[in-house]
């Protein structure tokens, strides 16, 4: 994800997680059709490739991972206001600093809630 994020400099880079429930198995690098440093919408023809794909592996959709370029990793209010889906995880890599950092979200009903970050 993170090595998409920097690929996708300048503008913003996104992804879909999928897997089972709570647990992501696979990162699904897509492109940012907005071609924006500032937004991203995942292209939909991408989204549906990933989607049949975990569906014939028995998985699904869990989630986005998108970066930001030049500000911390919080979803704006933007990102959620966009937030599809409230069982989905929600991944920011932020570029700002020399060191990248990686979060996640579950954004329900506008409340944004931190959740941990396990790479197994």
């Amino acid at each position: 994800m993170v090595a998409h994020a920097y690929d996708g400099l300048p503008m913003e880079a996104c992804g879909l997680l999928v897997g089972i429930t709570d647990r992501c198995t696979q990162f699904v690098a897509t492109d940012n059709v907005a071609n924006s440093s500032k937004v991203y919408t995942v292209d939909p023809k991408q989204h549906l490739r990933a989607e049949i794909a975990a569906e014939d592996r028995g998985e699904s959709i869990v989630g986005v991972m998108h970066s930001h370029t030049h500000t911390d990793p919080y979803p704006s209010a933007t990102d959620i206001a966009a937030a599809p889906d409230p069982t989905w995880h929600y991944v920011i890599v932020s570029l700002r600093d020399d060191a990248p950092m990686l979060r996640s979200y579950k954004i329900v009903d506008g409340t944004v809630t931190e959740e941990p970050v396990v790479v197994a």
